[in-house]
């Protein structure tokens, strides 16, 4: 059995993490954190009757923004292998037999599993200009922690620092690329697509970089069985989001960059889905209120960060994620319905602080979601029918990707 030691811990120092520990803080700084904690902070005497706390124990961050798994047979409480056994958890869940991911905002210990951290619920600031002034401060905050990163020896010029920006020509994507103006943006997609398009105008604007990475229906179907691989997914809504990530960041990783910039999260956190503008209407949240619905949409975040975060780096790089930085994510939950959406503007207070950043053309974007202005999921569904998946069926998609990612090739594959 391997000691454990800090370094086996991912996002955060140790310290921090113990803070955080100690004072149930949700939110203590950086962009999540997860893994073993060699030494946690002592519990108080009176809740002697919580799991044991006295050895390692493992931590994964309230937003789950780094991933975490454990085999599952060793969570059963009392087990010696939770969490000291170095065979027992992973950072990826290919390393493990029967891997179980531990859930975001948890403290794994030899007496179980135990919510430590819980996402906070702000009432809403009641001055606008506060509340715009918050959001603005925290992501000028979170995109020069990004910028400065990206600067080498020292030295007050900054280079590309092996940085790359996944860049689809939206909002969320152009704040992010504005902060590092010397590193290269990639989009991948289908020739024609929406998103190639978007980007190919947001790069003009902004004077940008950009390079396009063309999907054809062989890399389709190569990236769809890699995703799965790492992610474990084998659903076509799963498939459709990550295999563009994917291939921007393999085309990346190709180009010597280790590391991805992405605007994930802004969506959730800002109120970008088209559920949250009339929730009392939409059959797909619970919530009746705008604040409600968009958090139900933060809640998702755990399991989304897992698929995009494992497919990044099973294309070789390390994602950065800028607008998921504490600060940004204690801003915007925060912000009051109308600086959420007005009428039938989205995402209200980050567009106002991307303003005064990016081009009116970039700032104000609408975008389609990922997997519809790749092309992506278009693309599977097409090829899904060529190999004789018909629509008629039942989840026809689902059982060509199934089909797909085992050993056999299902007929009629690679067929234009």
């Amino acid at each position: 059995m391997t000691a454990p030691s800090s370094s086996d811990l991912r996002g955060a120092p140790a310290d921090r993490v113990r803070a955080a520990l100690r004072d149930g803080d949700p939110l203590p700084g950086g962009c999540g954190f997860a893994g073993l904690l060699a030494e946690p902070p002592s519990l108080d005497p009176r809740d002697r009757d919580g799991p044991n706390r006295d050895g390692p124990v493992l931590v994964r961050d309230v937003l789950g923004r780094q991933p975490l798994f454990v085999e599952r047979e060793a969570l059963d409480p009392g087990t010696a292998r939770i969490p000291a056994a170095t065979d027992a958890w992973a950072f990826d869940r290919g390393a493990l037999a029967d891997p179980e991911p531990v859930p975001a905002g948890s403290v794994v210990s030899v007496g179980g599993t135990e919510r430590v951290w819980r996402l906070p619920d702000p009432a809403p600031t009641a001055d606008p200009e506060a509340a715009l002034a918050a959001v603005d401060g925290a992501v000028s905050a979170a995109l020069g922690d990004l910028a400065a990163s990206t600067r080498s020896g020292g030295d007050d010029e900054s280079s590309d620092g092996n940085l790359a920006v996944a860049f689809s020509g939206g909002v969320d994507s152009g704040l992010v690329a504005a902060a590092v103006p010397e590193a290269p943006c990639y989009v991948a997609g289908f020739e024609g697509s929406h998103d190639i398009a978007a980007a190919r105008e947001a790069a003009s604007a902004m004077d940008r970089d950009l390079r396009v990475v063309e999907v054809t229906h062989d890399d389709l179907t190569r990236a769809v069985r890699a995703v799965a691989a790492a992610t474990g997914r084998r659903n076509p809504m799963d498939a459709s989001i990550a295999v563009p990530l994917f291939m921007t960041a393999e085309a990346a990783a190709a180009d010597g960059f280790d590391r991805l910039a992405v605007g994930q999260g802004a969506d959730e956190l800002f109120g970008g889905y088209s559920k949250v503008v009339d929730p009392a209407e939409d059959s797909r949240v619970d919530a009746d209120t705008v604040r409600g619905a968009r958090t139900e949409t933060v809640r998702t975040l755990p399991d989304q960060l897992e698929r995009d975060v494992l497919a990044l780096r099973a294309a070789g790089v390390e994602p950065a994620t800028p607008l998921l930085d504490d600060r940004v994510v204690g801003a915007a939950l925060a912000l009051p319905d109308a600086l959420l959406v007005d009428g039938d503007e989205r995402k209200v207070a980050l567009r106002r602080v991307a303003s005064r950043r990016l081009p009116e053309s970039v700032h104000a974007a609408e975008k389609k979601a990922v997997q519809y202005g790749t092309y992506v999921s278009r693309e599977l569904d097409r090829l899904a029918r060529q190999a004789g998946y018909k629509r008629r069926m039942d989840d026809h998609v689902g059982k060509y990707v199934e089909a797909l990612c085992s050993e056999e090739k299902p007929a009629g594959e690679g067929r234009d």
